[in-house]
């Protein structure tokens, strides 16, 4: 595949919403190219939701590794965090967020948008939310008390996967 042909959003077309489609494959190519990865985060605000759902499941996957990636992005997809109502761009962005370094009011708007995320219908999100929330506190001492009361009403009172997620969450939280 030539790297300057190929158009990644039509990659990332087609299916339905159970399928991640090539988002793999996707993540692969742009992996350590970030003027292709610029390409990837415009797929965030695709007319077609299945574009938008797979773009991010491929950034998501790209910011493991080069979390680096996002911070051209950064003031963009912290709106986008807070604006959006689509479930699987949130909980993607729940996870690739946190990965940036933040400034204390970047953090402040990080941490209430995942906090909204915790009543949001999906489990999934709600659990990501979990996931970012942990992530934040894990640079930021002051507010791991409060996180690791939010997590342990979720291992309480939160679904199946919720609660499995906040017993790791919490094991990690009372280490540091």
């Amino acid at each position: 595949m030539s790297r300057t042909r190929v158009n990644i959003l039509e990659l990332l077309r087609g299916g339905d919403r159970r399928s991640i489609g090539r988002a793999g494959e996707v993540a692969a190519f742009v992996s350590g190219n970030s003027r292709r990865f610029r390409e990837l985060i415009e797929g965030l605000w695709n007319e077609d939701l299945l574009v938008r759902m797979r773009a991010a499941d491929a950034a998501e996957k790209v910011t493991r590794r080069h979390p680096g990636h996002l911070q051209p992005h950064r003031n963009r997809l912290l709106r986008l965090m807070c604006q959006t109502k689509q479930q699987e761009l949130r909980w993607h962005l729940a996870v690739m967020i946190p990965r940036l370094p933040l400034t204390a009011k970047e953090r402040k708007v990080t941490t209430s948008c995942l906090i909204t995320y915790l009543a949001d219908r999906s489990s999934i999100v709600r659990t990501c939310a979990l996931q970012g929330l942990a992530d934040l506190a894990r640079d930021d001492p002051g507010s791991r008390a409060a996180v690791i009361k939010i997590v342990c009403e979720a291992l309480r009172k939160g679904t199946p996967a919720m609660k499995a997620r906040s017993r790791k969450l919490l094991s990690q939280l009372q280490r540091q």
